[in-house]
């Protein structure tokens, strides 16, 4: 059991690596699973669901962070119903507006581009693949903290914002709190997808 929890753990954490160096994950959250995966490679003792087959504490930490990241989507969805947002299909589950002279204060991708022709102001949305590509070249993407913290490079990008009145950005919360709230939930309860699987199987 500990050279397979040994093994594990190493590959987990070049996984979680290289996640990171393409730009997948971001560095603190893979920093977080490596330290976990190194740290902490079994559970620390047997939770309320019982011990997964796997047996991998880290995981099953990965399984509630992304089971937990899941329902987001519906929630912003619900959001954008409410409020009645309107978008082309795929972007009602993955962004929301907001006020362009306000987007400094937000935490997301910019999901539009604009551009000014005599006057006119020109947006249309990224596309989805458009979109996922930038994320891992880290090219040509722009994020709210990079607005922040370079305020000059996107004086251009900052006025059309401004024109447009509602920009909208994807949903931005570190993927490091849907990690915390999954290792909670498998230091006490367990592996929520293996929970699920019993429940169904009438175990």
């Amino acid at each position: 059991m500990a050279f397979y929890l040994g093994a594990m753990a190493i590959i987990f954490s070049l996984f979680f690596y290289l996640f990171a160096y393409f730009n997948l994950f971001g560095g603190a959250d893979a920093w977080a699973l490596i330290f976990i995966s190194i740290c902490i490679p079994a559970f620390p003792f047997i939770p309320l669901l019982g011990l997964p087959p796997h047996a991998f504490f880290p995981f099953s930490v990965l399984i509630n962070a992304v089971l937990i990241n899941l329902l987001t989507p519906v929630a912003i969805y619900l959001y954008n119903f409410k409020k009645g947002n309107s978008a082309p299909f795929p972007y009602l589950f993955i962004a929301y507006p907001v006020i362009g002279s306000e987007i400094l204060e937000s935490h997301g991708f910019v999901m539009e581009e604009f551009e000014e022709d005599d006057g006119v102001l020109i947006r249309r949305f990224i596309g989805i693949g458009e979109a996922i590509r930038r994320m891992a070249t880290g090219k040509g993407r722009i994020y709210t903290v990079d607005l922040r913290r370079n305020p000059d490079k996107y004086r251009n990008e900052r006025a059309l914002f401004e024109k447009a009145g509602m920009v909208w950005i994807t949903y931005g919360i570190p993927f490091i709190v849907p990690i915390s709230a999954g290792m909670i939930i498998a230091l006490f309860f367990g592996d929520i997808f293996y929970g699920l699987l019993n429940s169904l199987n009438g175990v």
